[in-house]
Order: structure tokens, then C-alpha cells, then sequence
């Protein structure tokens, strides 16, 4: 009965990170739209501040046990991290880099938490499979966007670079943290709470920087709002909570690797851009460093 029980756990966990790849692989383009009419902070704001409550609303009518205050501050912490800052410093950043950038340079993402999680006392360190599954990825998603790499130095480019470097940061301590700190709460619970958390934060920062005056929809960022509020917060946010919830950090955090190929695939599909040998080539390597990382992790 427990073997079941654990193997249906890790079943879930693994769908969870699926729906990270496929869901958080089409965010960029969503965020570049939003952000191009909207200001961010209330842009990333005003969906938290709805899909919190709503998740939160969903969530109790089935009956799920609400937080306990000691919860509640873990979960600030957290949702501080994660969305507040992590979240919001990449739609910053989207204002000044293209979307196909932002997923490039995010990629590195996994260095972060990694290495932030060598420090944990009680975590695990680094060993040789992990950091070669980590360099497989890195340069499978180089060989995609390899036209791209050198705009990362370009004057215009570089506040946003910068804004990504403290959001990568942001994210990697709010996953060690989460892990190494759990709550009570079932995760896609406490993921509502950090919704709301990270919402109120956005909101005051965007109204304290007086963003209210240019904050106007167009039909194209209003999509592209509904989307992100109501498939990639929900859904998204919630499976990431669950998959770090029961896999190794190291492991789940090789989405980043994989969101750039499931933004390309949907691109070939849906508007019928080219897949070229170079695509092909870094879609290989960038699955053979995501094997590599589980190994490496288990």
C-alpha cells in the first residue's frame, strides 16, 4: 500500500513538472505582449492579486486545510521570493529583451538554485553527472539561439540582463528555501497564499511608482493577461509547488532547459516557423542534459 501510494505520488509530481515545461514555455512570448502596453509591476501584480483569491476560493470549497500562521510565514517568504521578486523582475526585464532572449538567459537558472542549495548543510552537493547534465543543457539551448547570444552585451539589452541576474537569484533562494522549510499546508495551498502574498507586493510597488498613469489594456495585452492569470498562475505556479514539493530541486529546475524547445515546437505548429538543423541539434543535447541532471540527483 505504500509502495502505490509513493509511486502514485512521484507520478503526479512528475505530470507537475510536464506542466511547468509545456505552460511556463509559452509565458515569455504572453509576458513581452503584456508587458509592451503595460507596466509591469501592476502588469505581474494585478494576476496574482486574482488568481490568489480564486485559486484560494477553489481550493477551500474542497475542502483543503488552510495555513496555520507559522505556515503564513514561511509562505511570505517564499512568495516574496518566487513571485514578488522572481517573477516580477523578468516581466521588468521582458521590457527591455526580446522573449527568445529572456528564455535563453534564463536557462541559467538551474547554476542558481544548484549552487545555492550546495550551501545547505544538510543538502546535496554538487557532484560531476549534475554539473555535466547542467553544461549539456546550457549549451543545447546556446546551439538554439546561438544568432542571439552576443545582443546579451548590447546597451539596450543590458538593464534587463541585469533585472534577469537578480530575479535567477530571487527564484533560486525561494526554491532552496521552500525546501529546506516545509509547511503543514498541502503546496498548491500554499501556493494560492503566495499568490496573493507576491500580488500585494507588485501592486504597491507599481502604485508607489505611480504605473497606474499608463496602465490602459489593449485587446492584445488583455489575452495576454487572461492567460497568465488563469493557465500559467494557476495551474503553472501550482504545479511547480508540487513538483519541488517531491522531486530534487536540481531535477525540476531543468525546466528552464525545456521551455525554450516546447516555445519553439508550438511555434512550428501554430505559425509555422521553421525547425532548422541547429534546433534539432540543441533539442538532442538539451534532453540528454536533463537525463544527465536526474541521474546525477537521485
Amino acid at each position: 500500500m505504500n509502495f502505490r501510494s509513493e509511486s502514485e505520488s512521484n507520478f503526479k509530481a512528475y505530470l507537475a513538472w510536464i506542466t511547468i515545461c509545456v505552460i511556463w514555455g509559452t509565458t515569455y512570448l504572453a509576458i513581452k505582449i503584456g508587458v509592451t502596453d503595460l507596466p509591469p509591476f501592476l502588469f505581474a501584480g494585478f494576476r496574482w492579486i486574482i488568481a490568489g483569491p480564486l485559486f484560494l476560493l477553489i481550493l477551500v470549497l474542497r475542502k483543503y486545510k488552510l495555513p496555520s500562521f507559522s505556515d503564513i510565514k514561511h509562505l511570505a517568504v517564499v512568495g516574496t521570493l518566487l513571485l514578488g521578486f522572481g517573477n516580477g523582475l523578468v516581466v521588468v526585464g521582458e521590457q527591455w529583451l526580446p522573449s527568445g532572449l529572456t528564455s535563453l538567459l534564463i536557462t541559467t537558472l538551474p547554476f542558481w538554485i544548484v549552487g545555492l542549495e550546495s550551501f545547505v548543510p544538510k543538502g546535496p552537493k554538487l557532484n560531476s553527472t549534475i554539473i555535466l547534465g547542467l553544461l549539456f543543457g546550457l549549451i543545447g539551448v546556446a546551439i538554439i539561439f546561438s544568432e542571439n547570444l552576443t545582443d546579451i552585451w548590447k546597451t539596450d539589452y543590458f538593464p534587463g540582463v541585469v533585472s534577469l541576474l537578480i530575479a535567477m537569484f530571487a527564484w533560486g533562494s525561494g526554491t532552496v528555501y521552500s525546501k529546506y522549510n516545509k509547511v503543514t499546508v498541502h503546496p498548491i495551498m500554499g501556493a494560492a497564499v503566495q499568490m496573493i502574498i507576491a500580488g500585494i507586493l507588485q501592486l504597491s510597488l507599481g502604485f508607489s511608482l505611480g504605473e497606474w498613469k499608463s496602465f490602459n489594456f489593449t485587446a492584445e495585452s488583455l489575452y495576454a493577461f487572461g492567460y497568465l492569470t488563469f493557465v500559467a498562475s494557476i495551474f503553472g505556479y501550482g504545479s511547480y509547488m508540487y513538483a519541488i514539493s517531491r522531486l530534487p530541486i536540481s531535477f525540476v529546475s531543468t525546466y528552464t532547459y525545456i521551455n525554450p524547445v516546447i516555445a519553439l515546437t508550438l511555434g512550428w505548429i501554430v505559425l509555422n516557423e521553421t525547425i532548422n538543423l541547429e534546433i534539432i541539434i540543441g533539442m538532442i543535447v538539451i534532453f540528454i542534459g536533463v537525463t544527465l541532471v536526474k541521474r546525477g540527483a537521485n
